[in-house]
């Protein structure tokens, strides 16, 4: 039987602060940290706020652009219904609706949405400019077979 590691001083003082910020945000599912990282990790947020920043669309074409452009299959209307309603729920986007029958839903960036958008540029641009490094970690891992 192998014998753990014991956290030292400096360790457990890391996580009582991150415990404390922790219960200080929520701990909830519902919680926005909680419920915005989950947001821009899934499959298609992420790309619907950049799509966004582009322009106001309306659905039937935001749905035609980020099939056209994903390198996933295309985004059946049901997911980007939801996504778009997680969005709006949130302040990310506004929705609206026109006088015409039948009437023309679009979607737009709020100014929160414009915001989050900028810090998920941030990210990504974090991950181009490390993109070498993190591919070479993972043929590194592959190689060691470390995965098994």
């Amino acid at each position: 039987m192998t014998q753990q590691a014991k956290p030292d001083a400096a360790a457990l003082a890391g996580i009582e602060a991150l415990d404390a910020e922790m219960a200080s945000s929520g701990r909830g599912r519902d919680t926005p940290i909680r419920s915005v990282m989950a947001l821009l990790g899934d499959r298609w947020t992420t790309l619907i706020l950049l799509v966004l920043a582009t322009s106001e669309w309306r659905h039937a074409e935001l749905r035609r652009v980020l099939a056209r452009i994903s390198a996933e299959q295309a985004i059946s209307q049901r997911v980007l219904t939801l996504k778009l309603r997680a969005l709006e729920r949130d302040g990310f986007i506004s929705r609206r609706v026109t006088a015409d029958v039948p009437p023309k839903v679009s979607y737009a960036l709020t100014p929160l949405g414009l915001a989050l958008h900028d810090r998920a540029r941030d990210l990504i641009e974090w991950i181009k400019t490390r993109g070498g490094e993190i591919e070479a970690h993972r043929a590194a891992w592959d190689a060691a077979g470390a995965g098994d």
